[in-house]
């Protein structure tokens, strides 16, 4: 497919480096960063309904009704993991849980986007990015056990662990990107951060080098409306995709409960970065329906018409609508589904409870690439330490 190019009747959506505009992205007016209206790029509406794009269905034209029953899929199984995961915690069989609640099509349509050689570069919300791309369920719990560092091997799912300092993973992607684009490579990275990230001067930093060195990145922002306990007009009072051209980074707002429209503009941005046309940002539209983590109460900083008016848009609730309408979503389709996502949690379940305690020396491994004398130093005065214990080093 063809890399993006600036186009008139996109003038709303997209801005290329070449045509920065002088004046704010959404109609010539200040969006409210959190209004979820017209200013954003839809294909599925709440109800359902295929809305046609001239622009953007060339980029989801192979998407049958067999790829819409299997994101569907996706996106019951990502959700009971999630639930699972809250139970498990409240429980306390899990230290904490950063729950997806209701962000579940921004980060399945992007995911399933990718080629398995790209590269992932998440925080700690993109459980369902994860679960896209293979990783094995027991070690998606192992870090909110407490039981590791990090929960699998990276180079196995191309997939990074996630992280927590707000923001960084952006240089790590865009450092990524420019080496596979010195060793000439189309592989892409992406980076996923929410809309609190973007006060933070990694993004802004990591946008610099990539639209200098034309890297292959995509920046993903999901923008679900709260910054932990604080809305994102507090930040904001733009559009966040509007700071992009700023750095000369072509950007676009995409409704982020809509699978179909976020699959197509993540496409369309992994396509122009891999054939050098460098970086884009997505700013998808969404709301966390739950809590920051499970620390958090909600209840104490939003109120319930806002969840009321957020649920209409549900990504799940979109996609069965649009499935029934083709009468594609049958009694048969929805016990199958419904098994494998309790098969699914089932395997969450028994895999959290099944781990074990690492050693405690365990921490001193994979720290570095290679031995260092001062590491092993550490290693054994640590182990000497735990010798003055009754049963010593674990």
């Amino acid at each position: 497919m063809s890399t993006i190019q600036p186009e008139t009747s996109l003038s709303n959506h997209l801005h290329d480096e070449r045509a920065i505009p002088t004046e704010p992205m959404v109609d010539g007016t200040s969006v409210p960063p959190g209004e979820a209206s017209a200013d954003f790029l839809q294909l599925l509406t709440p109800d359902g309904h295929r809305t046609p794009n001239a622009d953007y269905d060339p980029w989801v034209a192979d998407v049958d009704v067999a790829s819409l029953v299997r994101l569907y899929e996706d996106h019951v199984v990502v959700r009971r993991i999630d639930t699972e995961a809250m139970h498990l915690q409240r429980q306390g069989q899990l230290g904490l849980w950063a729950p997806l609640l209701g962000q579940e099509a921004a980060q399945i349509g992007s995911a399933r986007s990718l080629r398995s050689d790209d590269f992932v570069f998440s925080s700690y919300r993109e459980n369902a990015v994860a679960y896209c791309r293979g990783v094995d369920f027991t070690d998606l719990m192992r870090v909110w056990r407490g039981n590791s560092h990090s929960g699998w091997d990276p180079y196995e799912i191309n997939m990074a662990i996630p992280s927590v300092i707000i923001g960084t993973q952006a240089l790590h992607a865009t450092g990524y990107a420019m080496g596979c684009q010195f060793d000439g490579g189309d592989q892409v990275a992406i980076a996923y951060f929410g809309d609190g990230a973007t006060s933070q001067g990694d993004i802004s930093e990591a946008m610099v080098f990539a639209a200098r060195f034309q890297a292959p990145v995509v920046f993903f922002c999901q923008n679900n409306q709260w910054a932990i306990s604080e809305p994102v007009e507090r930040q904001a009072r733009i559009a966040i995709a509007n700071r992009a051209p700023g750095f000369g980074i072509p950007s676009i707002r995409v409704d982020g409960n809509d699978v179909l429209a976020v699959m197509a503009v993540t496409r369309r941005a992994i396509e122009r970065a891999r054939t050098g046309g460098g970086p884009t940002f997505i700013e998808a539209v969404t709301y966390r329906m739950g809590p920051h983590t499970t620390s958090d109460d909600p209840t104490r900083y939003r109120n319930k018409e806002e969840l009321d008016e957020w649920s209409v848009k549900d990504p799940i609730k979109r996609l069965e609508a649009h499935l029934s309408s083709m009468g594609a979503l049958t009694d048969e389709v929805r016990a199958e589904v419904q098994a494998k996502a309790d098969s699914v949690a089932a395997e969450v379940r028994a895999g959290t409870l099944g781990l074990t305690d690492p050693e405690s020396l365990s921490i001193f491994d994979h720290v570095l690439s290679t031995e260092s004398s001062w590491l092993e130093r550490q290693k054994s005065q640590y182990s000497a330490y735990l010798d003055m214990f009754e049963g010593g080093a674990r």
